[in-house]
């Protein structure tokens, strides 16, 4: 008899718990229920009307065949222009890899850089996908205890105490997802002295640069040339369908990235390509800016209404589109916590054990993806549920 077996690799990828949530989030709404969405990490905003226009132009010219493997490149120098532009940081196009969305990146960046057997020290709580993608190449994250007393921010000064002989870098994030947290120039700094010290490589993670509101908004490439560097067209720019992220890489790295990138993806989709060439011209940028101020009064009502109605916010939420918040005043079990509000009042919500593992059924993931008033209405409801 025929046995049925899957690579050993794919019990050691965990499914998302949010999933669990958003699938119940969804049936609830199909029975006519008003569900509250503040689970998912995508913004209610769709690609400015520009960049639109520019994929379907794109379709109508016939321009839905293969591009360079790393890129077009008139894409590639838009990219490089902005860094220069809106960062003052000089980054060659040759060094930029256009890839199937940022989750595309983070495959090439595995791939490229971590042997199997690996490991590459990360924060907990971080983006899991990371993690998943390091297993994927044969290798593992280890996680670094990190405490909400100080952003959840590793302690580069013990950094050394948890780099071992196969220990290949650090992986960060800034603005972070769950947190919200963002680095300062003055820690990457320090991040890439120790990670170079140590013999490693630093990746940071910039999906969600420019939504920034408080702090620095900068980007690690300005400290040195031989950081690696993740962004996407996902969340700044709401394109998040288009699936178009890309990749710094060193000078050094340029080759291998490109061997990778022509075995593993042929090509980023052409038409999104094609359309992400219109976002950095100055009327995207302007939308752009007001959805980030938009961002920011969301931002501010959740913070306030939090604090409230006692839930207190456990990370400095000055970027991307979360916050990170204590549960553990009304519940020891933050899944279960999550599922109970969403079925008495249909608010949907992402559980911290997705992100992390030390303490993470006290932590709840909100993202003020949806509009002021809708969130105060969540806030309200959950309010109400915890006073019953």
């Amino acid at each position: 008899m025929k046995m049925h077996k899957l690579a050993a690799r794919v019990d050691d990828i965990s499914p998302f718990q949010v999933m669990v949530v958003l699938e119940r989030a969804k049936w609830l709404a199909t029975q006519g229920e008003d569900v509250i969405h503040l689970e998912v990490g995508e913004p209610d905003f769709v690609a400015v009307d520009s960049v639109g226009d520019a994929g379907v132009k794109a379709i109508k010219d016939g321009k839905t065949g293969y591009t360079s493997a790393t890129g077009l490149p008139e894409l590639k120098q838009a990219i490089s222009d902005d860094y220069a532009s809106r960062y003052q940081v000089n980054v060659s196009p040759e060094r930029i890899i256009v890839t199937p969305g940022a989750s595309g990146a983070l495959l090439l960046m595995a791939s490229l850089m971590v042997d199997a057997g690996d490991d590459v020290v990360m924060p907990d709580p971080c983006y899991p996908c990371n993690r998943h993608f390091l297993i994927q190449a044969g290798a593992k994250a280890k996680l670094i205890e990190t405490e909400a007393s100080n952003g959840f921010e590793i302690d580069l000064k013990v950094l050394s105490d948890h780099w071992g002989v196969n220990t290949s870098g650090l992986w960060l994030a800034s603005p972070s997802n769950p947190t919200g947290a963002v680095l300062s120039k003055a820690y990457l700094t320090e991040a890439w002295e120790r990670v170079q010290s140590l013999g490693g490589h630093l990746l940071v993670d910039e999906i969600y640069q420019g939504l920034v509101y408080e702090g620095e908004n900068f980007s690690a490439l300005s400290i040195h040339d031989d950081i690696f560097v993740i962004n996407s067209f996902s969340k700044y720019f709401a394109m998040t369908g288009w699936r178009l992220g890309w990749l710094v890489v060193p000078e050094w790295a340029i080759e291998g990235a490109t061997k990778l990138a022509q075995n593993l993806f042929i090509s980023a989709p052409s038409v999104s390509q094609y359309a992400a060439v219109s976002a950095f011209g100055p009327e995207v940028l302007a939308e752009c800016e007001m959805r980030r101020q938009t961002l920011n009064a969301r931002r501010l009502v959740l913070l306030d209404g939090l604090e409230k109605i006692g839930l207190p916010v456990v990370a400095p939420a000055h970027g991307a589109f979360y916050v990170y918040v204590d549960v553990s005043a009304v519940t020891n079990d933050a899944m279960e916590w999550c599922l109970a509000l969403l079925e008495s009042e249909k608010v949907a919500l992402t559980p911290g054990a997705d992100f992390g593992v030390k303490n993470a059924h006290k932590y709840v993931r909100f993202a003020y993806t949806c509009d002021g008033s809708r969130l105060q209405e969540a806030l309200g409801r959950i309010a109400r549920f915890m006073a019953a």
